[in-house]
C-alpha cells in the first residue's frame, strides 16, 4: 500500500518564482562586476564633480553665484561618494564569503543584501554621471537686498584675553588648510565656548567662501533627532561620538572641503573618535591671567589701598590661569576696597574654597559635570584620591597606581594586569583634562580642579567619602585624633610634624599620608591598634636625619593592610612583627639605603604581594648585611623568597653580585616582573658582563650600575641580537640608566640599542673613552645606517670622565633633550651636535667656563647657535 504527492501549478506562476530567484541571484553573481564597476564609475563621478567646481571657482572669483541646482548636484555626490567608499572597502569581506566559482555564498542573505546595495549605488553613480552636465554653473548676481549673514552674531565679553592664538589657528584650518574636522578640548571653565564664539563672529567680520554657519547644542545625552531639530541655535560641548552623515552634515574630508566642522569637548579621546584635528585650549599664562583678573576687579579697587596690588596678585595666582575661576573671583573682589578684605580672600581660597562667593556654585558645578562623565564609581574614585597630594604636586603615575591597587580600586584577576588597567585610568583622566600630563612619568591635578575634587570629597559627597586634607598646610602638630573618627581616608602629606603622640580611634580610615614630614621622629608605640580599616599607609621621606623606625603594632594591621611605602627613608631593619601583613599586595622600600635587616622568611609571608619596590634597598652597604637578612650574600636569599610570590607583577630589585643576576634571569616569571635594577658590585670580581641578557628583560625601565670596580667591559653579541629579534632596537623599555664609579669600564655602546632612552648619566667611570664605540659597531657593518642613539634622551649628565673624547662620532639631532650637563670631562673637545642640531633646539649646555672655550666645533655658525645654550658651573 503506498500514497502519492503530488503539487501542481501553472507555467506562468513558476516563472516568476524562477525570475524571482534569478534576480536575487544575479546580485551575488555579479557582484564582483558590479564592485569594480563601482569603483570605475565612481573615479569618473569624481573627476566630472572636479571639472564643474572648477568651473563653479572661477565663476565666484568674478562675483557671480553658483546655481542651486549645481550645489544640489555637488552635495548629491558628495554623500553618494560616502557611502560608495564604504561599499568598496567592506567589498573584498562579502567576496571572500562567495563560492562555487562566485555564482553561491556561504551566507546568502548577507550577500544578498550587500550585493543589492552595490547595484543600488551604481546606478545612481550613473545617474549622477549623467545629470552632472551644466551649460552654465553660475549666474549674476542681481544686488536686489542686502544678502543674509553668513552667521548669527552671538554675544560675547569685548575684549577676551589669552585666546589670540588658538584663535589664528583655528582660523587658518577653516579657510586655508585641508582639515575638515577640528576638536577644542580642555577642562571646563578653561574658554572653549569663548573660542568658538570668537570663530562664528569672525565670520561676519573677515572675507570667507562659507555660506552658512550653523550653531548646534550637543547635549550629553546624544539624540540624533535632537541634533537634527536644534540646527541654528547654540553648541555646548561633546560628550562622545557624533555620526555626522547621521544628522544629514556631509563628512569633511582632504577631498571635500565645501563643509567643516568645528566642536567643543573636555575629552581629547572624542577629537580622536571623531578623527578631528585636536586644538588644546589651555589655562591662561601668568601675565595673561593677571590680566584678565585686573580686568574685572577694576583699577578703581586696584588703587584704592598700596597694598592691594601685590595681595590681588596673590588671589590672582590661586586660580591657576583658569579663565572662569578669574571672572568669576574677579568680580566678586571688584568692591572689596581693604587688605584686610583681599588677605581674608587669600586665607579661605586656601583652606576652604568652595566657600568664597561664587565658586562653588559657578565653577566648581560646572567642572563637576567632567567629574560626573568619568565611565563609572571606579575611575571617579581614582580621580578623587588625587586629592590628598599636596597643591601642584607632580605625582608619579606609578605611586598613584600602587595606591589605587592597595585601596582595592582596581581589579583583580587572573585576565588583567592590575598595574595596566590603572595606566589605562591615568589616561582616561588626562584625556578628560581632569589631570595633566608632567615630565618624568607625572601627573597633577590643576588647582582648581583639586579644589573642585576636595568639594566633593569633604562637602558633596561627604557621607560617602570623607576626606581630611591638609597636604602641604605647614603644619607642626597632627590635626587632634577627634577630627580622625569618622574619616575615611587622611592626608597630612608635605608637613612638619616631628611626633605623632595621641593613638587615634578610626574605625572607618582607608588611607593615611604621613609622607614627607621630613622631620618626623616618633610614631607612639600602639597608634595602629584601632584603626581595624586601614588599607593605605605612606611614610617615605619621613626622618630624614635620624634613624627612621616603624612603631610597635604594626601588627594590629595585619587584617587590612595592603600598602606599606616606607621609601626614601633612613630606616635600618624591618620589624618580624610586619610577618602578620599577610593581606599586603604593594611594599616599596625604594632608596632605603641603610636598610641592612630584612628578616628571612618575611617576604615570602607576603603571599598576595603584586608590588615589591626594593630600588637601592641596601644597596650601599650590602656587605653589613647580617646572616639572618635575605640581603645576605648579594641578595640571593632573596631571590629564592620571591620565586614563590604568586601574584607579583612589578618588581624592582637590588642586587650585590652577577652571580644573583644569572640567578634572576633564569626565572621567566622574575624576568617578567622586573621594572627597574640596581647591580652593586663592590667586591664582584667580574670583569664583563654579557649585556646581551638585559634584553630579556622586556619591562625594564631603570637600570643603575654602582661600583664595578672590576668591570671593563657591557658586552653585547649584535649579531646574535638582530638574528634572534630582526630588529636593530632591544631596549625598548629603558628609560634611565645610570654608571656610578667603573673604573675600568671603557665605553657603554650597548646604550645605542635603547632607542626610548630619556636620562643617562656616567659617574666616575675614570678609563671611559666613548659612549658608544664606533669601533664596536663598525664590526657590524650592517648596523651603522641603523644607529641613530639618543633620539629621545632628556637629561646627559657626563661627570668626572677624564679619559673621555667622544660620545658619538658624528652630529645628533638631539630632538627632545633639555639638559646637558658636563663637570671634569676635559679630553671631550668635541660635542655630537652640527647646525641641523641647534634649528629651534632649546637646552642648556652646564659646565665649566675652560672647558666651552676649548670646544671644536663644526662651523663658527654652529658655536655661535649653542652658545646661548651654554650656562657656566659657578
Amino acid at each position: 500500500m503506498c500514497s502519492i504527492f503530488q503539487i501542481t501549478c501553472d507555467g506562468a506562476l513558476f516563472n516568476r518564482c524562477l525570475d524571482c530567484f534569478l534576480g536575487k541571484a544575479a546580485y551575488i553573481r555579479n557582484l564582483q562586476d558590479n564592485l569594480d564597476a563601482l569603483d570605475t564609475e565612481l573615479g569618473r563621478l569624481i573627476a566630472k564633480k572636479n571639472d564643474v567646481m572648477r568651473r563653479v571657482v572661477d565663476a565666484e572669483r568674478q562675483q557671480m553665484r553658483r546655481l542651486d541646482g549645481v550645489q544640489v548636484w555637488v552635495s548629491r555626490v558628495d554623500a553618494v561618494k560616502t557611502g560608495a567608499d564604504e561599499l568598496i572597502t567592506d567589498g573584498s569581506e562579502e567576496i571572500g564569503k562567495l563560492c562555487v566559482g562566485g555564482y553561491c555564498s556561504k551566507n546568502c542573505r548577507s550577500s544578498y543584501k550587500f550585493g543589492k546595495q552595490v547595484a543600488k549605488k551604481l546606478q545612481d553613480v550613473k545617474t549622477l554621471i549623467a545629470e552632472g552636465v551644466f551649460e552654465a554653473v553660475a549666474t549674476e548676481v542681481v544686488p536686489e537686498r542686502a544678502p543674509e549673514p553668513v552667521a548669527d552674531k552671538r554675544p560675547i565679553e569685548p575684549t577676551i584675553v589669552g585666546l589670540q592664538s588658538q584663535l589664528e589657528q583655528v582660523w587658518r584650518c577653516l579657510v586655508e588648510e585641508l582639515v575638515g574636522i577640528i576638536g577644542l578640548y580642555g577642562m571646563g571653565g578653561v574658554g572653549k565656548t569663548t573660542l568658538l564664539t570668537r570663530i562664528n563672529n569672525k565670520f561676519l567680520e573677515s572675507q570667507n567662501n562659507f555660506d552658512c554657519v550653523i550653531w548646534v547644542v550637543v547635549s550629553k545625552d546624544l539624540r540624533l533627532e535632537k541634533i537634527q531639530d536644534d540646527i541654528g541655535k547654540k553648541i555646548d560641548d561633546l560628550w562622545e561620538r557624533v555620526d555626522l552623515t547621521k544628522v544629514g552634515v556631509p563628512l569633511p574630508s582632504a577631498q571635500n572641503t565645501t563643509s567643516k566642522v568645528v566642536f567643543t569637548t573636555r575629552s581629547i579621546g572624542v577629537c580622536g573618535s571623531m578623527r578631528a584635528r585636536p586644538v588644546k585650549v589651555a589655562c591662561l599664562s601668568e601675565k595673561q591671567a593677571w590680566e584678565l583678573f585686573r580686568e574685572n576687579v577694576g583699577e578703581e579697587t586696584l588703587e584704592s589701598d598700596h597694598e592691594i596690588v601685590e595681595l590681588a596678585q596673590t588671589v590672582a595666582k590661586e586660580c591657576g590661569g583658569l579663565p572662569l575661576a578669574l571672572i568669576t573671583i574677579g568680580r566678586a573682589m571688584a568692591f572689596k576696597k581693604t587688605a584686610e578684605e583681599w588677605s581674608h580672600a587669600i586665607d579661605v581660597l586656601r583652606t576652604s574654597a568652595s566657600e568664597f562667593a561664587g565658586l562653588g556654585e559657578k565653577v566648581y558645578r560646572l567642572l563637576k559635570f567632567s567629574y560626573d562623565s568619568l565611565q563609572n564609581e571606579i575611575i571617579r574614585s581614582c580621580f578623587l584620591y588625587c586629592c590628598l597630594y599636596p597643591e601642584d604636586y607632580g605625582i608619579l603615575k606609578w605611586d598613584l597606581i600602587d595606591c589605587w591597587i592597595g585601596e582595592g580600586f582596581l581589579e583583580e584577576s587572573d585576565r588583567f594586569s592590575a598595574e595596566n588597567q590603572g595606566y589605562y585610568i591615568v589616561g582616561t583622566l588626562v584625556h578628560a583634562c581632569l589631570l595633566e600630563e608632567m615630565e618624568d612619568d607625572k601627573v597633577k591635578m590643576h588647582d582648581v580642579v583639586r579644589d573642585m575634587a576636595l568639594w566633593i570629597a569633604c562637602e558633596i559627597e561627604k557621607e560617602k567619602r570623607n576626606f581630611l586634607v591638609c597636604a602641604g598646610a605647614r603644619l607642626e602638630e597632627a590635626p587632634g585624633v577627634k577630627e580622625w573618627e569618622n574619616v575615611r581616608r587622611l592626608s597630612l602629606m608635605q608637613n612638619q610634624i616631628e611626633t605623632v603622640s595621641e593613638i587615634p580611634a578610626c574605625p572607618h580610615l582607608h588611607t593615611l599620608f604621613l609622607a614627607s614630614n621630613r622631620n618626623f621622629r616618633m610614631i607612639t608605640d600602639g597608634f595602629f591598634q584601632f584603626m581595624p580599616s586601614l588599607k593605605v599607609l605612606k611614610m617615605s621621606r619621613c626622618g630624614q636625619f635620624e634613624g627612621f623606625q616603624l612603631p610597635v603594632g604594626m601588627s594590629e594591621l595585619g587584617s587590612s593592610l595592603e600598602l606599606l611605602d616606607i621609601s626614601h627613608t633612613t630606616i635600618r631593619e624591618l620589624p618580624e612583627e610586619l610577618k602578620l601583613l599577610v593581606n599586603l599586595k604593594c611594599l616599596n622600600l625604594r632608596w632605603t639605603g641603610a636598610l641592612i635587616r630584612i628578616p628571612r622568611g618575611l617576604i615570602s609571608k607576603f603571599s598576595r604581594l603584586r608590588v615589591l619596590r626594593m630600588l637601592g634597598t641596601g644597596g650601599f652597604i650590602f656587605y653589613e648585611a647580617p646572616e639572618d637578612s635575605v640581603l645576605f650574600g648579594g641578595g640571593e636569599v632573596l631571590i629564592q623568597e620571591l620565586l614563590g610570590l604568586k601574584y607579583l607583577e612589578v618588581l624592582e630589585l637590588t642586587l650585590g653580585s652577577y652571580h644573583a643576576l644569572q640567578i634572576v634571569l633564569s626565572s621567566n616569571k622574575l624576568k617578567s616582573c622586573i621594572r627597574s635594577l640596581y647591580l652593586y658590585l663592590t667586591g664582584d670580581k667580574k670583569s664583563i658582563i654579557d649585556a646581551t641578557a638585559f634584553t630579556d628583560l622586556n619591562h625594564l625601565n631603570e637600570l643603575w650600575i654602582d661600583n664595578g670596580i672590576e668591570l671593563e667591559e657591557l658586552k653585547i653579541d649584535y649579531t646574535e641580537i638582530v638574528r634572534k629579534r630582526r630588529e636593530p632596537f632591544v631596549f625598548h623599555s629603558l628609560h634611565l640608566v645610570t654608571i656610578y664609579s667603573c673604573h675600568k669600564l671603557k665605553d657603554s655602546t650597548f646604550l645605542a640599542f635603547a632607542p626610548n632612552l630619556k636620562s643617562l648619566s656616567l659617574f666616575k667611570c675614570r678609563a671611559m673613552e666613548e659612549i658608544i664605540s664606533v669601533g664596536k659597531i663598525a664590526e657590524n657593518p650592517e648596523m651603522m645606517g641603523h644607529i641613530s642613539p639618543f633620539e629621545n634622551l632628556k637629561s646627559l649628565d657626563l661627570s668626572y670622565l677624564p679619559e673621555l673624547k667622544s660620545i658619538f662620532w658624528k652630529p645628533l639631532p638631539f630632538t627632545h633633550l633639555k639638559e646637558m650637563g658636563v663637570r671634569a670631562c676635559d679630553q671631550l673637545r668635541k660635542l655630537p651636535l652640527d647646525s641641523n642640531s641647534a634649528k629651534e633646539r632649546k637646552f642648556v649646555i652646564r659646565g665649566e667656563e675652560d672647558w666651552w672655550n676649548r670646544l671644536q666645533w663644526e662651523d663658527e655658525a654652529t658655536q655661535i647657535a649653542f652658545r646661548s645654550c651654554f650656562q657656566p658651573r659657578s
